[in-house]
């Protein structure tokens, strides 16, 4: 059994993941789909070409990897391709942020996407890959967005160093850094009210088809647009403590623009 693996699939980028795959794998047997909104998640099933197997849970919590692993163990599936799209952001300053909140980052973003490769590890074979979403926040810290920027810092960080340990077994991994996407987490992450435009934001059809275009390729890195291109060279090239306070300032005064 030929199967990829989705998580976030019941909204935003990890739904059009899933819409997309048919187009990249014609060989697929299934899509295995995980998110808390069970019900998105069954309207999905009826949009996607490729049949879907789906796994109801939240990521932070042990009881949606044990129903993961005992599926694997029982079906031993070819896994194509694991996107890790599941994430949380909360926009504010770090003093004033509710402590759950803050820990919910660390352990969706951080926790929940390194133990799903841990379980996911033994099923991928040749030629398969791993596709990471984290996010053009990666490039520096980030005021006002401190633990989020932190977490997908983390993912980059993590993706590329197992994109390096990996390729000897032909298994790659990509690790995409889109900007502000036009999806809900704008809205859930309190971020929405600093955009007056739509000229930085992008769609998830962009940024999914561009990230698996960059899977397939083998490349270990995707930053999605020419903006963003333009800002990660941004970032390499200024110290680290003037990319912050340039952040900070960005942030703070709520410009049209930010890092996300």
């Amino acid at each position: 059994m030929r199967i990829a693996i989705v998580t976030g699939a019941s909204s935003g980028l990890g739904k059009e993941y899933v819409k997309e795959l048919s187009r990249f794998y014609k060989k697929l047997d299934e899509i295995w789909v995980i998110a808390r909104r069970r019900e998105c998640l069954l309207e999905l099933q009826k949009e996607s070409e490729i049949p879907l197997r789906i796994f109801s849970g939240d990521l932070k919590e042990d009881n949606i990897y044990e129903a993961l692993n005992r599926e694997l163990a029982y079906r031993r599936p070819n896994l194509r391709m694991l996107i890790n799209c599941a994430g949380v952001g909360k926009y504010g300053l770090f003093e004033q942020a509710n402590e759950e909140e803050s820990l919910e980052m660390i352990a969706l973003n951080c926790y929940g996407l390194t133990k799903m490769i841990c379980l996911c590890r033994p099923y991928l074979r040749k030629g398969s890959r791993i596709l990471q979403v984290a996010s053009a926040a990666a490039i520096t810290a980030q005021p006002y967005f401190s633990v989020y920027a932190a977490t997908k810092a983390y993912i980059k960080s993590l993706s590329l160093a197992l994109a390096s340990e990996m390729r000897k077994d032909k298994i790659y991994v990509t690790c995409v850094c889109p900007g502000p996407i036009k999806t809900e987490f704008l809205e859930l992450s309190g971020s929405d009210k600093k955009y007056h435009s739509n000229r930085f934001l992008t769609t998830p059809n962009f940024v999914v088809t561009h990230s698996l275009v960059a899977a397939l390729k083998k490349k270990p890195l995707c930053i999605c647009g020419p903006y963003m291109k333009a800002t990660w060279l941004l970032g390499k090239l200024l110290p680290e403590t003037v990319s912050v306070k340039f952040m900070y300032f960005f942030n703070i005064y709520k410009q049209e623009f930010s890092f996300l």
